[in-house]
């Protein structure tokens, strides 16, 4: 053990969290009367500071992407994080606080080597990867397999219309979930195929180049297909939607700064990909169906901000058009897109393509299971499907504040299947979550908390015409859900506070005694 001198215990405010420096790196600590602990000061998941972060019922929250860890020993208890904050040892001296250099031993799971069931996880993104991770943190100690229709692991796929298109990262560089090591050491086969079928009533799996795998349990994870436009010219070259690595990477490849760019939709990808191609150096159209974007979820007041935003940075919004063609050149053998052809006659050159026009429910290969409308599967509270089936992300209709909802965020996904694990072992935990999700546009951060879909009021602090502010969205005078834009580590306090019904009294306090502070 070799001890560091880290700080003074009366310099420690309690109940806050404070940055130390620990050899070469950062820490963060956290003091509860006379007794201090030490951990990372790096979240797990994308290196955010935690000392940013808010402490809220005895939870860390990190303040970008709003991973919750226990303060007591730094156990993970909400994604996007998969893994515990490593621990150091604290010894107090003379009201002097010392740091061992070493991490702590990470604690596992207990588990019964004897255990022989085969689960398999169907998909490797966010809900995929989680559940895979969370089936060995909560000790499963039989075989793991996770099917994966790509050969490289699951990865971040959030960067990908805010950062990779705009050219700020490349696509080689986009952060795996999980390394290799990881899937080593936790026993996790990943299998490279594509799943043709699911059997629920056979607890069958079987994929395309005939393998069959006879399950346990199994978690299904498959996400959604982007949709396309069933129009003329939907099949040129440069026609393209935004999904994965691959499709980031055709659109980088396929243009360059000065290009022309029709965006077909006002969804979060496609404005997202708007300010990301302005952000390179194209010209950008957006296609949109609605006058004001996103009022459905943030409201009109919000909705109207982030389209001036837009207009601000030049991006030309075509509201209340439709694309019924896209066109090429004159040349037989053009099979370059070349303009987008609107209901109302008008051509729009174009250089590129973007469809943003929504997702579907990746359920094709689900045999013997009644879908939804919209195709999603409907599960209980539990994320079960069926016995010995659960799903998780995109793909599920779950209960949710007295409705059945399907919600497209990437951190419900991984919230869904940490819960189906969960059940997976024989648990009855129930879906609890306050759904999160983060946008980003010309470089501001809306980060959006709860779940508001028909709310009375809204109360908004701070500065909406600069982009500095945060917003509630209230019925009866309860806050139902949350719109903040560059407040990071208040909105990480609002997440965990969320968990409980939140008068707006309540909210604005929290609100003013941050700003106060």
């Amino acid at each position: 053990m070799t001890l560091h001198y880290v700080a003074c215990l009366a310099d420690l405010h309690e109940g806050q969290l404070s940055q130390a420096t620990l050899g070469d790196h950062t820490i963060v600590l956290w003091r509860e009367g006379d007794t201090v602990r030490a951990y990372q000061g790096e979240c797990p998941h994308a290196r955010a500071p935690l000392a940013d972060g808010a402490v809220c019922n005895g939870r860390l929250v990190c303040p970008w992407h709003k991973a919750v860890f226990r303060l007591s020993d730094g156990h993970v208890c909400e994604p996007p994080a998969l893994e515990d904050l490593q621990r150091y040892a604290v010894t107090l001296q003379d009201g002097q606080v010392y740091v061992d250099d070493q991490p702590l031993p990470p604690e596992a799971a207990p588990r019964s080597e004897a255990d022989t069931r085969l689960f398999v996880v169907v998909g490797a993104g966010a809900a995929g990867t989680a559940g895979a991770s969370a089936l060995r943190e909560h000790g499963f100690a039989g075989r793991v397999l996770l099917i994966d229709r790509e050969q490289t692991p699951g990865y971040d796929r959030t960067v990908l219309s805010k950062f990779v298109i705009a050219g700020e990262m490349a696509p080689a560089q986009i952060p795996d979930l999980k390394d290799d090591d990881f899937y080593r050491q936790q026993r996790i086969e990943r299998v490279h195929g594509h799943v043709h079928r699911v059997d629920a009533q056979r607890r069958e799996i079987e994929l395309s180049d005939g393998r069959q795998y006879r399950y346990d349990s199994a978690l299904l994870a498959t996400g959604a297909e982007p949709k396309t436009l069933d129009v003329p010219g939907a099949q040129l070259h440069n026609v393209h939607v935004l999904r994965s690595r691959a499709h980031a990477a055709n659109i980088l490849h396929a243009t360059q700064p000065g290009d022309r760019a029709v965006v077909i939709g006002d969804s979060f990808i496609g404005l997202e990909a708007a300010s990301a191609l302005r952000k390179r150096g194209l010209s950008v159209t957006v296609i949109a169906r609605h006058e004001v974007p996103f009022a459905k979820q943030f409201g009109l007041e919000i909705g109207r901000a982030i389209r001036l935003l837009h207009e601000s940075n030049g991006v030309v919004f075509r509201v209340g058009e439709e694309a019924v063609s896209f066109e090429s050149g004159h040349a037989v053998d053009d099979q370059q897109v070349q303009a987008v052809r609107l209901a109302c006659g008008e051509r729009i050159a174009a250089d590129l393509v973007l469809l943003g026009v929504g997702v579907s429910p990746a359920t094709d290969l689900l045999h013997g299971l009644r879908l939804c409308e919209d195709g999603a599967l409907a599960v209980d509270q539990h994320m079960r499907a069926a016995p010995g089936l659960w799903a998780a992300g995109d793909i599920a209709r779950f209960p949710l504040a007295d409705e059945h909802l399907r919600i497209e965020h990437w951190r419900v996904a991984q919230q869904h299947a940490r819960v189906a694990a969960q059940n997976m072992l024989g648990t009855e935990v129930a879906y609890e979550g306050v759904p999160f999700f983060w946008t980003q546009h010309f470089g501001k951060r809306f980060d959006y908390l709860g779940l508001a879909s028909d709310w009375e009021e809204t109360v908004i602090e701070g500065d909406l015409v600069n982009l500095h502010f945060v917003a509630l969205l209230c019925t009866e005078g309860k806050v139902e859900g949350v719109v903040t834009c560059q407040q990071e580590a208040l909105a990480a306090l609002l997440a965990e506070r969320l968990r409980e019904p939140l008068t707006v009294d309540e909210a604005l306090g929290l609100i003013r005694a941050a700003a106060a502070a």
